[in-house]
């Protein structure tokens, strides 16, 4: 059978267009670092438009010093592509920018050179999250272990140190009230584990997030974040949550805790709370074809002296603490109510800026009978 042969004749596309339809940020400069064009993923990506964008040189919208203008100018002179990975291209406009960055020059135009940024953070952010909850898993496990093969166990300690009390001197007795009051702080802690043992599906429901927010930050600001300032930025248009309100106010506050004992006596002490509502956030599900939406993203920032990189890979590992008196249970109990919410959560921290941000789900008419994914 004689192969046929398809002739297909391209249409006339000029390069803005194909430029365009790039989903990833694109700016062309020049060789001074003038821009000359911005697609409109870049517009969005540093939240102006082209022709703003076109006004501007390519020192102007990133941070002073910016390893990007080194890179351009390493462009122009050698003439090949370079790649740098992991910039930060972050301002006080644009938020938090972590990204990798290919500038090429462009063939036909020597005064030219094409810059793709490439936005890491979700995926990294997504890859974290699903490690934070196979470490509430693995506490979940432990916790069933302990309450059965240390608390008997600790219980009769006990009793045999009261009955030995009842005949003891004033010395031995110390020995024995030590007994039973070590043995007392075994069983407290368990106890607190008990609660990672708890396979029950929650109850859920629509939950008004701001309600929840607005409760925690009463709480904290009565007690043990007097001290502090607190920043709202709400938006005011989102969703209900598919939740558990109690389960919520229960993570919200512990988070909360955490930034005021990071932060510490420090009279410029801030904890700016922030939900949003973020399009296109979806998380594929292992073993399954469906992805679940995850549009709604509630953060708790500090400005503390952030968590130390050696520590932050294993954050939301049971008994990981940075705390002198701190059981480390805290963050692992965070990961598993958010991980039973169907939720996924992070954290980015350095001095003066750490952010926990939790994604969860909306809630739908009939959520409850056909779940939360779409």
């Amino acid at each position: 059978m004689a192969q046929m042969e398809h002739n297909i004749e391209m249409p006339a596309i000029d390069a803005a267009q194909v430029l365009g339809a790039i989903p990833n940020p694109i700016l062309v400069i020049g060789s001074q670092g003038e821009i000359v064009y911005a697609n409109p993923a870049a517009e969005q990506f540093f939240q102006a438009g082209a022709a703003v964008l076109c006004r501007q040189n390519l020192r102007d919208i990133v941070p002073f010093g910016s390893p990007v203008l080194q890179l351009a100018s390493q462009v122009f002179r050698e003439r090949y592509s370079v790649s740098e990975y992991d910039v930060d291209l972050g301002t006080p406009r644009l938020g938090e920018r972590l990204v990798d960055v290919q500038i090429s020059p462009v063939p036909e135009a020597p005064d030219l050179a094409i810059i793709r940024f490439d936005e890491r953070s979700m995926a990294a952010k997504i890859d974290r999250a699903l490690t934070y909850r196979g470490a509430a898993r693995s506490v979940t496990g432990m916790a069933a272990v302990l309450a059965h093969e240390v608390k008997n166990p600790l219980s009769g300690i006990r009793g045999a140190a009261q009955l030995l009390e009842l005949n003891a001197n004033q010395a031995d007795r110390e020995l024995t009230r030590l007994i039973c009051d070590e043995t007392d702080r075994i069983c407290a802690l368990v106890d607190r584990m008990e609660v990672f043992s708890d396979k029950r599906p929650i109850e859920r429901g629509p939950v008004n997030i701001h309600q929840v927010l607005e409760h925690v930050r009463k709480v904290a600001q009565a007690g043990f974040a007097k001290h502090l300032r607190f920043v709202e930025r709400y938006d005011p248009s989102l969703p209900p949550v598919f939740g558990n309100r109690d389960q919520l106010v229960q993570v919200f506050l512990n988070l909360v805790k955490n930034a005021a004992e990071a932060i510490g006596d420090d009279p410029s002490g801030e904890i700016v709370l922030t939900t949003a509502y973020r399009h296109g956030v979806r998380l594929a599900v292992r073993g399954s074809k469906d992805r679940l939406h995850l549009p709604l993203e509630v953060s708790v920032q500090d400005n503390g002296p952030g968590v130390s990189e050696d520590i932050r890979p294993y954050l939301f590992d049971p008994f990981v603490t940075t705390k002198v008196s701190g059981s480390g249970l805290g963050l692992a109990l965070v990961a598993k109510i958010i991980g039973d919410h169907g939720g996924v959560i992070e954290c980015d921290s350095r001095p003066r800026r750490t952010v926990f941000s939790a994604r969860l789900p909306v809630h739908n008419p009939g959520a409850e009978e056909v779940g939360e994914f779409e």
